[in-house]
């Protein structure tokens, strides 16, 4: 990775047309090929760049007051990017190797997990019967057996139907929604009632799925990790 401050304008060319005028800006040439244009404000968003597969060249320019010229072209649409740069202030390069990825905690595999290993978050006489429960139409995040149902007649005891989201929307309800009208109509299952579990909810989801009897479950993932008092206690 190159990182270059210096003293630049930037003209785009292609779909559209931009410029950015003469200003002390950071450059960001990157071991794929990209180009971003960074100011000092803005936050993480650059003012303009070019994404690969693209191609880097310097090239000759008619200003004599231009030290060096890029011309950074997108190897597919022809859009071009030419940096003038009449001042370099800094120029380093680097190499990074291998970025691992970022590893995100508190995603809804988690979620899911730690709730497996604790249904009693989402209710008093669960027991877990499987993660990742198939339905005709893709698995619904945790099936649980419901002990407190009576069993009436011969008939299965109920279950539960969990959907375990991080921020749930009306798309979750509508989801969990379509898993119970397939899953009431095994005999071996039904009754199944749903729950929806979510760090947060918003509030057209709380109201839709009260009016189709889906409880919904806020999760406090520090807690259920066992770190809400400073000592672990999960493992």
């Amino acid at each position: 990775m190159r990182l270059v401050i210096a003293r630049c304008s930037v003209d785009y060319t292609g779909r559209l047309n931009a410029h950015l005028p003469l200003a002390t800006r950071l450059l960001v040439h990157k071991g794929d090929g990209s180009l971003l244009v960074h100011s000092d404000g803005g936050s993480y968003k650059p003012l303009n760049w070019m994404s690969p597969p693209c191609t880097l060249e310097v090239e000759a320019s008619e200003e004599e007051d231009v030290v060096e010229q890029w011309r950074v072209t997108h190897t597919k649409t022809g859009d071009a990017l030419v940096v003038k740069l009449y001042e370099i202030v800094h120029d380093s390069s680097h190499e990074l190797g291998v970025d691992p990825g970022l590893q995100k905690d508190g995603v809804e595999a988690d979620l899911q997990r730690l709730l497996a290993e604790q249904v009693h978050v989402v209710g008093e006489g669960l027991t877990l019967v499987r993660r990742e429960f198939p339905t005709a139409i893709g698995p619904v995040d945790l099936m649980l057996r419901d002990d407190v149902v009576i069993e009436v007649a011969g008939s299965p005891r109920g279950h539960v139907a969990v959907e375990v989201k991080r921020k749930a929307g009306i798309d979750a309800v509508e989801q969990l929604t379509r898993y119970l009208e397939l899953l009431n109509r095994d005999p071996h299952l039904r009754p199944v009632r749903g729950i929806l579990a979510a760090q947060s909810f918003a509030l057209q989801a709380r109201t839709l799925a009260s009016d189709r009897g889906i409880d919904c479950v806020v999760l406090d993932y520090d807690a259920m990790k066992g770190v809400d008092s400073g000592r672990p206690t999960l493992f």
